[in-house]
């Protein structure tokens, strides 16, 4: 299909499940700051007013969650009552224990049958690439999530007076033989306080949002929606309740390409829901900044306690410039996929996930989110270029070898009509 259309959504982080997704990394991020070899599996629940906070940890350092849990809600702009949940004022509930000594077995060096460090649960993982954009991520989901960056900042620096943290957007694009050609539909809705004009905020929102960021794609045809119930003054957890992992296709690619299923923000990194989908993400980056597809899409899978994957799969639907099977070699030799190498290679064991909580786990320009690296280019580009030069070869051979038999074939053609004219 040449012809179609693709949609994404985004949220803020003032989003009930993006409040979850931050406090469940921040107590991540407290708790690996002390001790980089802590387990942690945090979720997160909000609702009214109140803030619930569960799950399981061994580590030796110590989280004030209280503390954490109304920082992170003062950081977001949680700070008024009226936008459902207050910082100062909020309910906070905590109820954590211990990893289960079964699963540490697994997932700790030494213990366990494998004795390398296995993965921290089974499970299949992906990542996902294209050269539709510089970030070498879908188009649709960058342009969501660049919008609601841009609600947060005219929100955040006044731009836009009465706004509240909760928001979307969501932008439809239409492709026109497979790239990317216009926005058909653009959607952002807003929280905002009581008395701000309807009519006000659209036209704000057209002027200082939407069209600095999608000016490239609109035309006279695309349709906007600005908070299209015509309100939005219940929002954050009055609106509607949060948890944490409940927006998958937000923190990756948007819907396009698939999903494994585990979410990311509150796991440390022996989780391979969490970090193999960044080493997914690594490997499909550096195959399509190398040139050998135009999209690639790399599946993982592991088993609980299991150092190596199960399996590695390579997809890049009919844009590899080389047999997707030389890719997957490529893959096998040039990046190790075990849950210790990832960590080390991806140096995985700091604080740096409270930022990912927001505005996607992919596609971003900051030297902590270290599977955006294209640290294996030149590699794969070397293997690529010398498999054509031997693709060449092999073609040249080829070629000689058909003009031979043509020769042969021509000469054996001629002998028969001298022998046909002799005979008549």
């Amino acid at each position: 299909m040449e012809n179609y259309v693709i949609t994404s959504e985004s949220v803020t982080e003032g989003h009930p499940d993006k409040i979850c997704d931050q406090i469940s990394d921040a107590i991540l991020d407290n708790l690996i700051a002390q001790d980089p070899d802590s387990r942690v599996a945090i979720e997160c629940l909000v609702t009214t007013g109140s803030v619930h906070v569960a799950g399981e940890v061994t580590s030796k350092g110590f989280a004030d969650v209280q503390r954490i849990v109304r920082q992170t809600l003062k950081e977001i702009g949680y700070t008024d009552p009226r936008f459902g949940i207050d910082y100062e004022d909020a309910g906070v509930w905590v109820s954590i224990h211990g990893q289960s000594s079964d699963i540490n077995q697994g997932v700790s060096e030494g213990s366990g049958e494998d004795k390398e460090q296995g993965a921290g649960d089974q499970g299949m993982m992906y990542g996902y690439a294209c050269n539709e954009t510089e970030e070498l991520m879908p188009l649709p989901i960058m342009l969501a999530h660049k919008l609601t960056q841009r609600l947060a900042v005219v929100r955040k620096t006044g731009i836009i007076r009465g706004l509240g943290p909760d928001g979307k957007s969501q932008v439809s694009v239409e492709y026109e033989n497979n790239k990317p050609k216009r926005l058909s539909a653009v959607v952002i809705s807003n929280q905002h306080i009581e008395d701000l004009s309807e009519e006000v905020l659209r036209n704000e929102i057209i002027e200082k949002v939407i069209s600095p960021i999608c000016k490239e794609y609109l035309d006279e045809n695309t349709k906007i929606y600005v908070n299209p119930t015509g309100r939005f003054v219940i929002g954050g957890p009055e609106g509607d309740s949060g948890v944490t992992g409940r927006k998958i296709i937000v923190d990756t690619y948007g819907g396009v390409g698939r999903h494994g299923g585990g979410a990311f923000s509150g796991k440390d990194p022996s989780k391979v829901d969490r970090s193999a989908a960044y080493a997914a993400r690594h490997v499909a980056k550096n195959i399509v900044a190398a040139g050998l597809a135009d999209k690639c899409e790399v599946q993982l899978s592991y088993a609980i306690g299991i150092a190596n994957p199960t399996s590695i799969n390579i997809d890049c639907f009919g844009t590899n410039k080389i047999p997707e099977e030389k890719i997957s070699k490529l893959v096998y030799e040039n990046f190790n996929l075990t849950p210790k190498k990832i960590i080390e290679d991806l140096n995985l064991k700091r604080p740096i996930f409270k930022k990912t909580a927001s505005y996607g786990h992919f596609g971003r320009n900051d030297p902590d989110f270290t599977w955006e690296i294209l640290d294996k280019v030149e590699v794969l580009k070397k293997a690529f270029e010398q498999d054509i030069q031997a693709g060449m070869g092999e073609q040249v051979s080829y070629q000689s070898d058909v003009e031979s038999r043509t020769e042969d074939i021509t000469d054996d053609k001629s002998e028969d009509s001298r022998e046909s004219n002799l005979h008549y």
